[in-house]
């Protein structure tokens, strides 16, 4: 029997969190920065607790105009001080609600640039040991982040559902076709192999070696809701327990 954590990114302002949540086992809640508000974190934490959903913050860049999804030339004392915020804030809205913050994923720009770039690393990893050590970190495999944070943290290694990758691991560039995965069998036909014999087809058609513990389809992906259900049937059929 196979086992993987299913989560998607939530609290974005696409308003379908109630129809999601029931499908995960794990959400990454937007926290104010690039994405996302007091009323939809203390929302989605509530959904989050009525379904068994393993709460996580998801900062990103400050930049709501662009969702988060270019890189912000700022300071690294800003970006530091804005990731901790966010964190912070999720953080202190589940407890209020006596929940524990579970876990932190960064947010699209961020998360891609910490995938290569060790000094984001570094100061992603440095945030969320200041917070609490024992928060997990989702992270990107054979990614910077990761390597950097195997030593400090308790990780969690995520792979995209509805996303293709390039040979270097790297997601495609939203600005290209096949970027984004829309069609639900597609996604069957890409992730089976990811959970079952921790292998990754990228959009070139090579097979890379590839081990996750969590599998991501974005909330804001159209076809969020099908693929999730979909994925639910298949993963049954292949005997992969969600957990």
């Amino acid at each position: 029997m196979y086992s993987i954590d299913l989560n998607s990114d939530v609290g974005e302002g696409i308003g379908n969190e109630a129809s999601l949540l029931p499908l995960l086992s794990s959400c990454n809640i937007a926290c104010g920065g690039h994405a996302g508000n007091d009323t939809i974190i203390q929302d989605t934490i509530t959904l989050a607790i009525q379904n068994n959903v393993k709460i996580g913050a998801h900062p990103g860049y400050p930049d709501r105009e662009n969702f988060g999804r270019k890189i912000l030339d700022i300071s690294k004392k800003e970006l530091a001080l804005s990731i901790k915020e966010q964190i912070i804030k999720v953080k202190n809205f589940a407890e209020r609600q006596n929940q524990k913050l579970h876990h932190v994923k960064v947010h699209g720009a961020l998360y891609n640039l910490a995938s290569v770039d060790v000094d984001i690393a570094r100061l992603i990893i440095q945030v969320v040991e200041e917070i609490n050590k024992d928060i997990v970190l989702y992270v990107p495999y054979h990614s910077v982040i990761q390597e950097e944070a195997k030593e400090r943290l308790h990780l969690c290694i995520e792979g995209f559902a509805d996303r293709n990758y390039n040979n270097d691991y790297t997601l495609v560039n939203r600005t290209l076709k096949g970027a984004v995965i829309h069609d639900v069998t597609k996604v069957l036909t890409h992730v089976i192999p990811m959970i079952k014999e921790q292998l990754l087809t990228t959009i070139d058609n090579k097979m890379l070696p590839f081990g996750i513990d969590t599998l991501c389809v974005h909330g804001d992906t159209t076809t969020a809701l099908q693929i999730l259900r979909e994925l639910h049937i298949g993963l049954k059929r292949h005997q992969i327990e969600i957990c």
